[in-house]
């Protein structure tokens, strides 16, 4: 599959738990990135596990084999511009979906995920799995 992917992190939730759809796909895929902020989510969410130190080393030994994309002005400019469209339609999403949103258009990649509210987001590129 051509193109380069953005992974939201209900998917790496989903390839952590072995998914066959997700670990199908991503043999088709090789330029995969993942947001700054997904990856805190997941560091939140061992941290709140029953297994902090186990779910942490996954979670570094995963992000050590993509590329993390961190936030600058151009993403604040990005969010800015989305959650004013977001607010003019009364369409709000999670504010850190927001900020995943803003990275997936400032680098033009395919956001990959399973939450329907991104498709609020004009102009994004989506993959729904």
């Amino acid at each position: 599959m051509v193109g380069k992917f953005l992974l939201d992190t209900n998917i790496i939730i989903r390839l952590f738990g072995e998914d066959e759809v997700i670990l199908d796909w991503l043999k088709k895929v090789s330029d995969i990135f993942v947001p700054c902020i997904v990856l805190g989510e997941l560091l939140y969410g061992a941290q709140k596990s029953a297994n902090v130190d186990a779910n942490t080393v996954k979670i570094m030994e995963f992000s050590s084999q993509v590329k993390a994309l961190p936030c600058d002005t151009e993403t604040a400019q990005h969010y800015a511009n989305i959650k004013n469209m977001l607010r003019k339609k009364g369409r709000p999403i999670p504010e850190n979906d927001i900020w995943i949103g803003s990275i997936a258009k400032q680098y033009n990649l395919t956001l990959v995920t399973g939450d329907s509210h991104f498709k609020e987001i004009e102009g994004i590129k989506l993959t729904e799995i």
